[in-house]
């Protein structure tokens, strides 16, 4: 007779020895990963697929494997990053393929790296002419860094020499019609006045709101359901 209890208890210890390992090995975002680090969680994550679905495999045999291969890992990552060659091996080195200007055409042939996909890169970051690019480098995590020529960068306040006001992370105020008291006071405010900014802005009832948050300026960005 089919009991779906052991599997249900295979999946979820999967799952929470796969997430437990990945928080231990790295706090990069998946796009970030290097070689070394794709291979780590890909051969995780085959193990712990295969505790899920393969009810043959021993428990035990899967804790002890899941510990060593997470060991060795973490082993391999101290190493490396005490050891400079090594890292350079298991996570690469970035590479030039546009410098003044002017593509490198012997490096983007060693990486197989086509003039399409560059120029795709390129259009993500918002730039369309390459003469424009004072460096382009491939990242090992795969992103392209863009460096653009001096007479080509937009202006800052810096540049004109204008003073800014800090701006500081903004502050959740009501989330899902509901106001975040504790933020609100650790801001030095009160629910009148958020009730009053509220009404300046024609809104009556808290739970047309979606999202409302404060930056660090005191201003105050409302976003409602209906919009």
């Amino acid at each position: 007779m089919f009991n779906p209890l052991p599997i249900v208890f295979r999946v979820f210890l999967a799952l929470i020895f796969l997430f437990t390992a990945t928080k231990l090995l790295t706090k990069r975002s998946i796009a970030n990963l290097t070689y070394f680090d794709y291979i780590a969680t890909t051969t995780l994550g085959t193990i712990a697929g295969n505790l899920a679905f393969n009810i043959k495999i021993n428990i035990l045999v899967f804790i002890v494997s899941m510990s060593l291969i997470t060991l060795i890992i973490m082993l391999i990552s101290f190493i490396s990053f005490k050891y400079r060659p090594l890292r350079s091996f298991l996570a690469g080195e970035p590479t030039i393929l546009i410098q003044n200007g002017k593509i490198l055409e012997y490096n983007l042939s060693k990486l197989n790296y086509s003039y399409n996909y560059l120029n795709q890169q390129l259009r993500q970051e918002g730039v369309f002419d390459i003469s424009k690019v004072e460096y382009a480098i491939l990242e090992p995590s795969g992103e392209l860094s863009i460096n653009l020529k001096s007479q080509n960068k937009p202006l800052t306040p810096q540049d004109l020499h204008f003073s800014t006001e800090y701006e500081g992370l903004a502050t959740e105020i009501i989330l899902d019609g509901k106001i975040l008291k504790n933020n609100l006071q650790k801001n030095n405010f009160n629910q009148e006045w958020l009730y009053n900014e509220l009404s300046k802005k024609g809104i009556e009832d808290i739970k047309e709101i979606a999202f409302a948050a404060l930056s660090s300026n005191g201003n105050l960005y409302v976003d409602l359901y209906r919009d």
